[in-house]
């Protein structure tokens, strides 16, 4: 058979090719080698399974008929070993029964041995490869339909959060590391997706990882992967995120969490681009861009020996703070009532808005969840709420009382409080009026100069707006 000079070009792959004839494993080594692959050859049966048992091997290409273990054989123990192996089976004989076996075991195709098995067996590993790579793209999408991935959905107008906005739309374009902090619940992880998909690795897998939710075994494991028979339970070869996200980007979420042994494997990705799986001998390359977050102080972990200064320095090379949303206040009515709008959708309410009454409170809150406290609030509410605009009974009775008790602490609070007027008082209009006159004072004292009253106020000029359009003031 001749060895074809054009060359496919498809992903490269580690290839483990089988087969008692010297002759047909040089032919293939050579064109499979050709074509960008690794390969590996093994002369029997039994040499081709102590290969996989040692070594990550992507796709299997046997013979049927070999002495003493056929190719069958080999493939029931590749499966074993490592079930999502590529399979493909070659025969020379016209009986097709054996590939059928091959099939039903779990073989991807077979290639009956003829002068043009060399281009149909090329042919059969670039479809197998690029089915692998869209079947793995359609689990991650999945994963990722789930949360809200796309930069303009990341709701803030604040001025700290206009400044995330811009670091952002800055930091994606580069391959650089980024350290993003802050406290529980600011969306870390929905700015390392906005990251990613500003990034030129859009179009490759996004990974996230919560390293402070799995022990140090199985951190290493889901991170670098795993040869069958690392530790107890590792049946199987499996292979770490790093390995799904190639050529994309993974989200280290509390990476403050990762143990010391940990730290050290993910240091060598940084530093070399390289990796073993655990228990494996076999150097893997790695090219990802790695994005970290924490809600620890890090540079305190390094002082106190409890996190690697040189890894410390390696992950934080573009930091970034997300504010928490205490400091945000004017984005809390934007979030409220982008929540509101979609649980109502999802809960099939016809709910129009939020009351001003419910609004006071949750600007007086405190929100110590941060945005996934207010979002739960929200839902709560929705689900509550039996008018076509959520009101203060509905909310959660944190939110109610914690902002009555920051109220109070105010100066002029508890004993300077106004008495409270008793039956038929509407608080909600209350609220509204008190709103639209400091408003109109302010407008006032600045000649209508609405920047300028916005300022007096403390209020953004998109909240100020926002209110004046409401309480329809001219």
């Amino acid at each position: 058979m001749d060895i074809p000079d054009s060359t496919i070009s498809a992903p490269a792959a580690r290839i483990l090719v089988v087969d008692d004839e010297r002759s047909m494993r040089e032919l293939l080594s050579i064109v499979l080698k050709r074509d960008g692959h690794e390969v590996v050859v093994a002369e029997n049966g039994a040499a081709a399974v102590e290969i996989l048992e040692r070594e990550r091997v992507d796709i299997l290409i046997t013979d049927i008929r070999m002495p003493e273990m056929s190719g069958v054989d080999v493939l029931r123990e590749a499966k074993r070993i490592d079930p999502d192996i590529i399979s493909i089976v070659m025969t020379a004989y016209a009986s097709t029964d054996t590939a059928v076996e091959a099939l039903r075991l779990g073989a991807a195709d077979y290639v009956h041995k003829t002068d043009k098995a060399v281009p149909d067996l090329r042919l059969r590993v670039r479809k197998e490869l690029e089915r692998k790579r869209l079947q793995q793209e359609n689990v991650l999408l999945k994963r990722a339909l789930k949360t809200t991935h796309q930069f303009s959905n990341i709701i803030g107008t604040s001025t700290a959060m206009l400044a995330v906005f811009q670091m952002i739309e800055t930091i994606a374009p580069t391959g650089s590391t980024v350290l993003i902090s802050g406290e529980s619940g600011t969306g870390k992880e929905l700015v390392a997706r906005a990251i990613h998909v500003n990034s030129p690795r859009r179009d490759r897998p996004f990974v996230a990882l919560n390293c402070g939710a799995l022990s140090e075994t199985l951190l290493d494991s889901e991170l670098f992967g795993h040869m069958r028979g690392a530790y107890t339970g590792a049946d199987t070869n499996k292979k770490g995120l790093i390995e799904v996200a190639e050529k994309g980007t993974i989200f280290l979420d509390e990476i403050g969490e990762m143990s010391p042994a940990v730290q050290v494997k993910l240091l060598r990705v940084l530093q070399e681009r390289k990796f073993r799986r655990l228990g494996g001998t076999e150097e893997i390359d790695a090219d990802i861009r790695i994005l970290a977050a924490t809600n620890r102080d890090l540079s305190k972990l390094v002082a106190e020996g409890r996190f690697r200064e040189d890894l410390f320095y390696r992950i934080n090379v573009i930091p970034l703070r997300l504010p928490p949303l205490r400091e945000r206040i004017e984005d809390i009515p934007l979030l409220a009532e982008h929540f509101v709008a979609k649980f109502g959708t999802q809960m099939g309410k016809q709910i129009a808005g939020i009351s001003g009454g419910a609004l006071t409170l949750l600007m007086a809150y405190g929100w110590p969840g941060n945005i996934r406290e207010l979002e739960n609030a929200m839902e709560r509410a929705v689900a509550l709420e039996r008018t076509p605009s959520i009101l203060p009974d509905s909310l959660p009775d944190p939110v109610r009382s914690r902002a009555a008790q920051a109220e109070s602490s105010q100066p002029g609070g508890d004993g300077g409080a106004e008495p409270f007027p008793g039956e038929g008082f509407d608080l909600e209009q209350h609220v509204e009026n008190i709103y639209r006159d400091k408003i109109l004072e302010a407008l006032r004292q600045t000649g209508g100069v609405k920047v300028k009253a916005a300022e007096l106020l403390g209020m953004s000029f998109r909240s100020f707006r926002y209110y004046t359009k409401k309480y329809n003031l001219k």
